[in-house]
This record gives structure tokens, C-alpha cells and sequence, in this order.
């Protein structure tokens, strides 16, 4: 849908900002615990948070832990595994869990299977499992049909296929319903939503803002339901940081409109 590579400026009054994380505010490594997000990019959003009344969220497919993490040392609200797990503005967390065995089960699967793919990696998230092949890609087919048997052996399990990585997770959730769901809370009730990410994950997320008549942005080239795109992370951090700078400019403006109106009422 979005022409390569066009994208509006941020707008400054009435917004709620939503972000994905690698491959979006951070550059993909060949290894999740080496991606890291810029220090001038946490202060940005950071400025947008408090420009916006907190409606600054992070969108994700790793845990809340870890988002909170690569975000230090602020603190936003989150969606994490997709939005398997979501705290909110006040701190209140809500989380979607598998059975015990199920869980169990599952894992126990993975590990033996994945065990003979050298250069596969499991990454256990408790209510979702993600099959990372970014460093054998030759094993892309075999983790694939691993994946779609586990669902079929469970019908509450969903796949979500990804950058060089097959996801299971709880059916039902994506990063759409979890965006739904911030916007019906305070402080993204009533506001224009803004969505920006990079993958298939981030699709559905990117049906959600448009059927709230918001921005939804893709990152990098391929197939999308966004209505935008910018080229990739470096341009991203440049976005960011003019709509956080546009932001500060904004408010000095109304500062100083205020200022004269008081003047001329005196």
C-alpha cells in the first residue's frame, strides 16, 4: 500500500506513539541479546512521552523484561510477546499463560528437535516459544514444518512468522489487539495512533491503526498494510528525533502565543 519510501512528518498535538523494537528502533544483529537502542533514541522517545501524556508505547515480540531493559532507564508502557503480555500506563500487567503442561510439553519438543538443526536457537518466552534460524538458514523449511506440527497438535497455539524466525504463541494475540487494547485506556484513549515497525509481526498491528484512521509505518521494503515506509532503523532514529525536536519547538510556541495573549489582555 505505501509508496517507497514516503512518510509525513510526526504530527505534534493528539498522538499516540507505537513502536516495535528490532529491525524499528533498533538495528537486527545476528544476536537478540546484542541489539541495543540508542541513547539519543531513548531520550526522544522519552521527550515524546512526556509531550504526549504517556502515550508513548513499546510493541514487541520479547519480553516486557527485556524491553524494559533496552529501554533504561525510562519506563513506558509495554506489550511484550506480541502482546502475550501488557502493562499499561498505571503499572497493572495483564498476561495471556499456557497450561502448565502444555507449555511443558512443548518445550520439550522443541528442544530435541531443534537439537540436531545446528546454528537453530529456541528462545522460551513461558507462553510462547520462538525458533530463531537468523544463523542456519539452511534449516528454514525443517523449523517451518516443526512449527506447523506443534500447532496441530495444539489448537490454542498459533503461528507468527518473522524475520529468520517462526514464533508459536497463544492464538488470538498479535501486536493489533494489543494496540486496541492501549487504545482504549487512558492515555491513548481519543488520540491518532502511530505505529511503526519492520515485519510480518507487525502487520497486524499496522490493520489496527488504519482501521483507527492513524499513521501506520513500514520500515524497509516488502509487502505491507501501511500506509507509509521509511527506508530503515537510521532513518527511523531521524524521524523520532525531529518529531521529539518539533515537539519541544511546538511547545515553546504555545508558550510564547500564551505569553502575548496574556499581554494584550493587561
Amino acid at each position: 500500500m505505501a509508496d517507497l519510501f514516503s512518510v509525513p512528518p510526526a504530527p505534534t498535538k493528539n498522538v499516540a506513539f507505537f513502536f516495535d523494537l528490532d529491525g524499528t528502533l533498533a538495528g537486527i544483529k545476528p544476536h537478540p541479546d546484542h541489539v541495543a537502542i540508542p541513547e539519543p533514541v531513548r531520550d526522544a522517545l522519552f521527550q515524546l512521552s512526556q509531550a504526549h501524556d504517556g502515550a508513548v508505547a513499546l510493541i514487541s515480540g520479547r519480553s516486557m523484561v527485556e524491553l524494559d531493559r533496552l529501554a533504561s532507564p525510562y519506563r513506558f508502557p509495554l506489550a511484550g510477546v506480541h502482546g502475550a503480555e501488557r502493562r499499561d500506563i498505571s503499572g497493572k500487567t495483564h498476561i495471556v499463560a499456557l497450561e502448565n503442561e502444555t507449555a511443558r510439553c512443548v518445550q520439550q519438543q522443541l528442544s530435541t528437535a531443534l537439537a540436531v538443526l545446528t546454528g537453530a536457537e529456541l528462545e522460551a518466552k513461558g507462553m510462547a516459544f520462538a525458533l530463531h534460524y537468523r544463523q542456519a538458514p539452511q534449516h528454514e523449511a525443517a523449523i517451518v514444518a516443526l512449527a506447523q506440527h506443534i500447532v496441530a497438535q495444539f489448537p490454542e497455539l498459533a503461528l507468527q512468522p518473522g524475520k529468520c524466525v517462526v514464533e508459536i504463541k497463544p492464538k488470538g494475540i498479535n501486536k493489533g489487539a494489543a494496540i486496541a487494547a492501549f487504545m482504549q485506556e487512558a492515555p491513548f484513549r481519543g488520540k491518532l495512533p502511530v505505529f511503526i515497525g519492520d515485519d510480518l509481526t507487525d502487520e497486524a498491528g499496522f490493520a489496527a491503526v488504519n482501521r483507527l484512521n492513524g499513521i501506520s509505518i513500514k520500515v524497509g521494503a516488502g509487502d505491507t498494510q501501511a500506509t507509509s515506509r521509511l527506508p530503515d532503523v537510521a532513518a527511523v532514529h531521524q524521524w523520532l528525533q525531529n518529531a521529539a525536536e518539533n515537539q519541544k519547538q511546538n511547545a515553546l510556541t504555545d508558550r510564547r502565543d500564551g505569553y502575548e495573549s496574556l499581554s494584550r489582555s493587561i
